[in-house]
């Protein structure tokens, strides 16, 4: 399967989650996978797809906060999203390949980028959930996400539709989940502090370094990706713009 690179750099909210669901139709149309890297261009939370959140956050309280909002076209819980890199892989889905299967080949990818940062990250292994409804995502780590000394470093999600898979997720260089109960307007269950790339390294590394670490892992795990246009990527986003941006869509339930 061919591979392809891009990097998005700091755009808002519904255009990054666009550009996922676009790429995820360029993958069934392709049959090409791409390794999308991206940042945010303000503070931003982001709901799962099926994630009731209307009466836990008000919209007005966010925009006054400068914290923007948007739904994912994954699943589940609400993310912070501000000192970080977001990566996102889509690509085809065969139907005989299982979900845990790719699952564990990008987290094999994405441990690779990381070590070469110089920190050793570990697959979570399969525990008994505590999260009641209303936890964010990063207040415990699920099964397989990549951790360090048991505290969640990489949240990650997946879905598959129709034939393609998106799997998209956070690296924090600094922990901004905490915010996320300050913004609630419901008590939510206390996050632990998750690991950052900054407290295991001593020292922020910038957005192009993890960038570099990602693009160098999939080389090696893939050979050498080609790049892929950003016009070519805006293009498979714009059908999705309008439903991504939508207050209806983001506060739907």
């Amino acid at each position: 399967m061919r591979w392809r690179f891009l990097d998005s750099g700091d755009l808002d909210g519904a255009e990054q989650m666009s550009l996922d669901a676009g790429l995820m139709d360029r993958a069934r149309e392709t049959g090409e996978a791409l390794l999308r890297v991206y940042g945010w261009s303000r503070p931003t939370l982001s709901f799962g797809r099926h994630e009731s959140v209307r009466g836990l956050f008000d919209p007005d309280v966010l925009e006054l906060e400068n914290v923007g909002a948007v739904r994912r076209p994954t699943g589940g819980r609400v993310l912070m999203h501000h000192h970080e890199v977001t990566y996102s892989v889509t690509a085809p889905a065969p139907e005989n390949e299982r979900l845990k299967e790719s699952y564990r080949r990008i987290n094999a990818m994405l441990m690779a980028a990381i070590a070469r940062l110089g920190v050793q990250v570990a697959a979570a292994p399969v525990s008994t959930p505590r999260r009641p409804g209303g936890a964010a995502c990063f207040a415990e780590p699920s099964a397989g996400e990549l951790v360090v000394d048991g505290r969640k470093l990489v949240g990650s999600a997946q879905v598959r539709e129709r034939g393609a898979l998106l799997q998209h997720g956070s690296i924090l260089i600094d922990d901004d989940q905490p915010r996320i109960a300050e913004l609630a307007a419901q008590p939510l269950t206390p996050a632990l502090p998750a690991a950052t790339l900054r407290a295991c390294l001593g020292r922020s590394p910038t957005y192009d370094e993890v960038r570099d670490a990602l693009g160098a892992a999939l080389a090696e795990a893939e050979g050498e990706p080609s790049g892929l246009d950003a016009d070519e990527a805006a293009r498979f986003a714009a059908p999705h713009r309008a439903r991504f941006s939508s207050a209806e869509w983001t506060w739907r339930i």
